[in-house]
């Protein structure tokens, strides 16, 4: 069951869970606010802790709208691109054919159509992280099987406006967003990890820290590196 509370001129989303604890939490790049409850808490209980928790909440979304973002990309040459936290300049080549992208010193060439238009060329790249994406997390998602002992049963890459990452526990899915592909390869380790982690532990709660804390001692690190990574618009 998912709701809206109006509190102080902040809205929150509600989500009333199977849980035995109140989770606030304020999402990048907007600082949208959302509160996962226990399915036994009431809405004036929420009230009363979101009301509590106002100062904080203000604060962070504060910090979130300040943070930088990187300009709009329009995908023309030497224009600058990332892939797992190195800078490359972009090299435009025409060709025949669905087009394609290699990395080649310190560029990464994107081969296009003649005359492609921005989304052509947009998507092009996109693709390609995507793959570059998915190749990357495949042995990082089987170490964490292993040492988890758990399954992932499919992982999919898709463009999130809000989270790095997130998991189903129940289906066995976990979903990265495709800006990974730009940051540096641990941040990408620790997205897994986190996500991984939720089929063993629902929240975010003291065993859930306990237990980055026992496979990924630097872990608070690398999110913060993501949290104060350049936001795409």
């Amino acid at each position: 069951m998912e709701t809206e509370l109006e509190i102080g001129g902040v809205s929150v989303d509600v989500v009333f869970k199977d849980i035995k604890n109140v989770h606030l939490s304020v999402y990048p790049p907007t600082g949208r606010i959302r509160i996962s409850a226990p399915s036994r808490m009431s809405l004036e209980n929420i009230r009363l802790f979101a009301i509590s928790k106002l100062g904080w909440i203000k604060k962070q979304q504060t910090k979130l709208r300040a943070q930088e973002r990187e300009t709009p990309r329009e995908y023309l040459e030497r224009e600058s691109h990332y892939l797992w936290g190195q800078r490359y300049l972009l090299r435009l080549s025409e060709q025949a054919g669905a087009g394609g992208v290699k990395v080649e010193h310190r560029r990464i060439v994107l081969h296009h159509p003649a005359g492609a238009s921005v989304d052509v060329r947009q998507a092009i790249l996109d693709d390609w992280y995507r793959r570059e994406l998915k190749v990357a997390a495949k042995p990082l998602i089987a170490r964490w099987e292993s040492l988890l002992n758990v399954q992932v049963s499919r992982c999919f890459v898709q463009r999130m406006k809000t989270k790095w990452g997130s998991s189903n526990p129940r289906l066995r899915t976990i979903r990265l967003n495709l800006e990974l592909a730009k940051k540096p390869p641990e941040c990408l380790d620790y997205v897994i990890l986190h996500e991984i982690a939720h089929f063993l532990v629902p929240d975010h709660g003291a065993v859930f820290v306990q237990l980055l804390d026992s496979n990924m001692p630097n872990w608070r690190l690398l999110r913060q590196r993501l949290n104060e990574a350049p936001l795409a618009l």
